[in-house]
Parts: structure tokens; C-alpha cells; sequence
């Protein structure tokens, strides 16, 4: 089993879905947490079970798109923990529209939060990173990012784009002992996809060379490992958790 005993991590849209689950495990593995949403809905319920674990948290909420607010939550973890060893850029969001009839709006709306969200986070979080010279950054992308997808012009650059951005953060960052890789989702089992119709449902199982969604925690599980010392030797990499759907 892996040990974060006493590490740091940050978590990005982790009160719930994939973000809740990476916050668990890194939890179940000894590390204190901290995350933040848009919204504090689901804070209590997130709170009370990552503090199960017997690790300190705190949440806030934060507009990962305001570098104010995201700045705000920085210094709140770094007040509260005194350090941060791993950043997890989570949040995102979906606007799916065919490209000719996708509005400008939704265009700007889905950049600013998977893309831009993950830049305001790295350049916040980064900096008591570099003091300590070390650090694990782990950037949420998806298999869209990678193959991209009819009806998600937007999802799919801004998810292509936090590849881009894994890779320059990564280089710049590893002379001080800090990596960055990508994780690439497929499908995956969240509230979201339990509200499609069986035979969408079965569409995607088609795509996917295992024939079944994947599980949250078969992502937080690759995000752990990314996190831990384990991982120390691999920076800039783009890992797809999808069953075989890229190939």
C-alpha cells in the first residue's frame, strides 16, 4: 500500500464525483486534504467523510477561475498546513453543443474552468513547492483531450490543452524536484452517467475494449500513485484510465 502519511494534498472540485474520490484515497493513504468548489453543497457530507479517515481537512469555497479566490485558498492551506506536496487540478465542467451551433459563452465558460482553472492553481500552489523543492502536481485531463469527440469542441481543447500545459509545467518545474503528469479519464461510472439511457450506456461500453465503465476509484487510485514517492521518476507524462478506448 502506498503511504502519504502526513502529505498535503490539494484537491480541485473535490466534494464530489472523481474529486471526492481522489480527496478519499489520498486521505485513506495518510495524506491531509484540502479542497474547494464552486459551490458548498456537498461539503458537510465530504467533510465528514474524508475526516473518517483521521486526517485534517478543510474545504472552502472557490471559483477556480478567479485568481483572487484561488489565491485566497492558497494562502487559507498554507495558513492551515503550513506546506502543500500535492495539487490536484480536478475541476471541470461540460457545455456539449455541436461546434457550428455552440454559443461563444460556452466556449469561454469551459476553457476558463478546465483550462485556466488549472493554470491559477499551478502558479498558487506551485511556489510553496519550489521552496520545499519538492512537490506533485497532477492535472485531471481525459481521453477527449486525446481523440477528441463530436458535440465537445470545447471539453475536448480544453482537456487537449491541459495535456500541453502538463508538459510545460513539467519541464519548468523539475529542476525543483517537482513533477506534473496527466491523467486521462474514459468513462467512468459518476451520478452523471447513471442518469443516461441504457442504450447510450451501451453505445460507450462498444468503445471500450473491456466492455464496462470504469470505476472513480480506478482514477484516484492512478492519481495516488502519481502523488506518492513511487511516482518520483515520472514527470510529464499522460496516463488514459479508459479501458483501451484510445486504441
Amino acid at each position: 500500500m502506498l503511504s502519504l502519511k502526513d502529505k498535503v494534498a490539494v484537491v480541485t472540485g473535490g466534494s464530489r464525483g472523481i474529486g471526492k474520490q481522489i480527496a478519499l484515497t489520498l486521505a485513506g493513504q495518510g495524506a491531509h486534504v484540502a479542497f474547494c468548489d464552486m459551490s458548498d453543497a456537498a461539503f458537510p457530507e465530504a467533510v465528514a467523510d474524508l475526516e473518517k479517515c483521521g486526517v485534517q481537512v478543510l474545504a472552502q469555497k472557490a471559483n477556480v477561475t478567479v485568481s483572487s479566490e484561488v489565491d485566497a485558498f492558497a494562502k487559507a492551506v498554507i495558513e492551515r498546513f503550513g506546506k502543500v506536496d500535492i495539487l490536484v487540478n480536478n475541476a471541470g465542467i461540460t457545455r456539449d453543443q455541436l461546434m457550428i451551433k455552440m454559443d461563444e459563452s460556452d466556449w469561454d465558460a469551459v476553457l476558463s474552468v478546465n483550462l485556466k482553472g488549472a493554470f491559477l492553481n499551478i502558479k498558487a500552489f506551485v511556489r510553496p513547492m519550489m521552496k520545499a523543492r519538492s512537490g506533485r502536481i497532477v492535472n485531471i485531463s481525459s481521453v477527449i483531450g486525446v481523440r477528441g469527440n463530436a458535440g465537445q469542441a470545447n471539453y475536448s481543447a480544453s482537456k487537449a490543452g491541459l495535456i500541453g500545459l502538463t508538459k510545460t509545467t513539467a519541464r519548468e518545474f523539475a529542476s525543483r524536484n517537482i513533477t506534473c503528469n496527466a491523467v486521462a479519464p474514459g468513462f467512468i461510472q459518476t451520478e452523471m452517467t447513471r442518469k443516461l439511457p441504457e442504450t447510450v450506456i451501451q453505445e460507450m461500453m462498444r468503445q471500450i475494449p473491456l466492455g464496462v465503465l470504469g470505476e472513480t476509484a480506478d482514477v484516484a487510485n492512478l492519481v495516488a500513485f502519481l502523488a506518492s514517492d513511487e511516482a518520483r521518476y515520472i514527470t510529464g507524462q499522460v496516463v488514459c484510465v479508459d479501458g483501451g478506448m484510445v486504441i
